[in-house]
């Protein structure tokens, strides 16, 4: 029994320290960093110009869903292309496995095509 509790004791440390080692020095940050606030460093910078108009535009989302489409199949090749590479040698499993995530892409293409998440109005 004792055995048993020796090998779970791992993960109660785990448990006590994991919020811990996160908070530990975002807490030690708070306490010594210096705080000398002026109008220069509370100034918005960008690329180094002046900031002409309000800082805080709102953007659409489908922006961020066009970028996130487009990640999604950029990361793609990524897995494609050692497939492609090595596709003389690859066994029956290995190319199932392939054409399974070929088809899954492209099910995920044409169910974004269908929302009109490719449509840039």
């Amino acid at each position: 029994m004792t055995n048993v509790l020796n090998e779970w004791a791992f993960i109660g440390v785990f448990f006590l320290l994991a919020p811990l080692l996160p908070s530990l020095p975002i807490a030690i940050a708070a306490l010594i960093s210096p705080r000398k606030p002026n109008a220069i460093k509370q100034a918005t910078y960008e690329c180094g110009l002046e900031t002409v108009g309000d800082t805080w535009v709102q953007f659409k989302v489908q922006y961020y869903v066009f970028g996130l489409i487009f990640l999604v199949f950029d990361v793609e090749m990524v897995f494609l292309f050692p497939w492609a590479l090595a596709y003389q040698q690859l066994d029956f499993f290995a190319f199932a496995a392939g054409l399974l995530f070929i088809f899954l892409l492209t099910d995920a293409l044409f169910y974004a095509w269908g929302k009109n998440a490719l449509e840039w109005s």
